[in-house]
């Protein structure tokens, strides 16, 4: 009994896998028309995506990077007008890198030179509207250019906002290197607005979590000045 019992179960055990098989075939045949359309128009997206980028964007990339070459050297020398508007001859501008090149990562990069160079002749809202453009990714120049932001508004007057990009940059950073000189600004914009608990506060911070960089190694003498304005103050 317990033999053909097995048999029995087995049987219909594969006559149920048969049962699914024939509906998934009968499924297949039905659909087959819309599932081949839905796997074309998938290899079509991704072959445009491909083409896309390896056939348009990068070549777009590499004569952009052409193009900015000679702007780098004019932006390293502080020759601002020259990196941001070209030569007239051989270099065409930060300006025009951006806009003729629209959608690179070099494009991006020059939304981060022009920035800068705007803020250093003065231009504060050109130099916000290029270094707010700028995506970045980059580990070193996205803290670098989210700083550079905070500059811009100290340069306008506006601490509360500086601070706050100061913070984004430290974090952003996350390292020995830019992360104290972030936080080193924090503490002077503290003491220029006479906070000086905040001061104390971030300079101790300085000290504690950076005692071996630049910062940390002077971070005594802030604390010590906020300390004493702190009590001049209070007198």
């Amino acid at each position: 009994m317990s033999k053909k019992h097995n048999e029995d179960k087995t049987e219909k055990n594969l006559e149920t896998i048969e049962e699914k098989l024939t509906s998934s075939e009968q499924f297949l045949e039905k659909n087959q028309k819309q599932i081949l359309i839905g796997l074309a128009a998938l290899v079509v997206i991704v072959g445009a995506f491909l083409a896309y980028n390896y056939l348009y964007m990068q070549p777009k990339n590499l004569k952009a990077q052409a193009a900015i070459f000679k702007g780098e050297r004019y932006f390293q020398n502080g020759q601002d007008s020259l990196a941001l508007f070209g030569n007239g001859n051989d270099f065409i501008g930060f300006e025009s890198v951006i806009t003729q090149y629209k959608g690179t990562k070099t494009a991006d990069l020059a939304h981060a030179y022009a920035g800068i160079c705007y803020a250093r002749l003065g231009n504060n809202e050109k130099a916000l509207e290029h270094l707010k453009k700028f995506k970045g990714g980059d580990l070193l120049i996205s803290p670098a250019i989210e700083g550079a932001v905070g500059d811009v508004y100290m340069n306008m007057g506006n601490s509360d906002e500086a601070i706050a990009h100061y913070t984004k940059a430290a974090a952003k950073a996350d390292d020995q290197m830019l992360s104290p000189i972030f936080y080193k600004k924090i503490g002077i914009v503290y003491l220029n607005d006479k906070k000086f608990d905040k001061a104390i506060e971030t300079f101790t911070k300085i000290k504690d979590r950076y005692l071996n960089t630049p910062e940390g190694m002077e971070a005594d003498k802030y604390i010590e000045a906020a300390k004493l304005q702190a009590n001049n103050k209070n007198n």
